[in-house]
């Protein structure tokens, strides 16, 4: 893998009895950007993204991240490598408050392990003191910084797409995998979104998305990847997509390809 790619999916196949959910996709995603992954309700892209994320062993096929071959490896230390991901469904702490959920996502890389709690109070007072203060700056990166006290269960479902959002930055991810983040979300929930991604790709994270909104996805997206049944059948900008005739078939329609 090349050193300005991040990822790098090789012959990737998955089936489900006699189902195949993924028929040798390959991709890569490079350093920097919105890639965005789309297609028809079906067509893998939920799979792939379990895949890359260690969440599903493949049936074949090779997942690669900076360099190493991470198949088959558990969720935990893919995360640890900088490869974090959201998922379709709220995945959020609803009994913690708002703060509470986010320091989850540090404690990844948080510094003090069980036996420094045991043994070195002090500098594990340090350490949450470090961590804390990282997080209120993830809840202001968000705009969720006047709810941190804010039981999660409390906020509306927008907020707390927002709050699983600030739970993948806060384990400070290289690549950012994200399932559906404007689902559900109103209009200007979306909108506010949207330009919520855009800063985390200024921040220098790659961004790799799923999303069913082709509006977000045709103007936020450097990149587009396009599956249906399991297949991969375009990769290009917003504009190539948007014109290519078997993703019109597949999935986007011929009247959006022409507005």
């Amino acid at each position: 893998m090349s050193v300005d790619q991040h990822l790098e999916v090789s012959d990737l196949a998955m089936r489900f009895g006699g189902v195949a959910a993924l028929a040798g996709v390959s991709f890569a995603v490079r350093a920097g950007g919105v890639t965005s992954l789309i297609g028809p309700n079906g067509a893998g892209k939920t799979t792939a993204f379990n895949i890359i994320t260690g969440f599903q062993a493949p049936s074949a096929g090779r997942v690669a991240y900076a360099g190493r071959a991470i198949t088959g490896w558990r969720p935990c230390r893919i995360a640890a490598l900088g490869l974090v991901r959201t998922f379709q469904k709220t995945s959020v702490f609803p009994a913690l408050s708002v703060l509470e959920n986010v320091l989850t996502g540090l404690h990844l890389r948080g510094a003090v392990g069980i036996g420094a709690a045991l043994l070195r109070r002090r500098r594990v007072a340090e350490e949450e003191r470090r961590l804390r203060s990282k997080a209120l700056g993830v809840l202001e990166f968000v705009g969720l910084a006047g709810r941190r006290d804010d039981v999660a269960s409390d906020l509306s479902y927008g907020e707390q797409r927002l709050v699983e959002l600030a739970i993948g930055l806060a384990a400070r991810p290289r690549l950012l995998l994200l399932d559906e983040p404007a689902s559900g979300m109103t209009p200007a929930e979306k909108a506010a979104t949207a330009a919520l991604v855009r800063r985390i790709c200024d921040s220098d994270v790659t961004v790799l998305l799923v999303e069913h909104d082709m509006r977000l996805v045709m103007g936020i997206s450097d990149r587009v990847l396009v599956l249906n049944h399991g297949r991969l059948i375009a990769d290009g900008t917003p504009g190539e997509v948007q014109r290519d005739p078997e993703v019109i078939r597949a999935y986007l329609g011929a009247t959006h390809a022409a507005a």
